[in-house]
């Protein structure tokens, strides 16, 4: 039978494991190529003005 001091150990190092984990997962996670691809396309891609509603636009005269 497992005593109260074993369960109490398990507890704590696969909570402390988890935690790690959790962090190891987001350090890969921020620094991954695919994020900074989408980074560099996003800065490509020119931003368009949007254009007044109900405004024709000026012909030359």
């Amino acid at each position: 039978m497992i005593s109260d001091n074993d369960l109490y150990r398990l507890a704590i190092f696969l909570g402390s494991a988890a935690c790690v984990l959790i962090v190891i997962y987001h350090f890969i996670e921020v620094n991954s190529q695919e994020s900074a691809l989408q980074q560099k396309a996003a800065k490509a891609v020119p931003a368009q003005q949007p254009q007044a509603v109900g405004k024709a636009p000026s012909a030359a005269k």
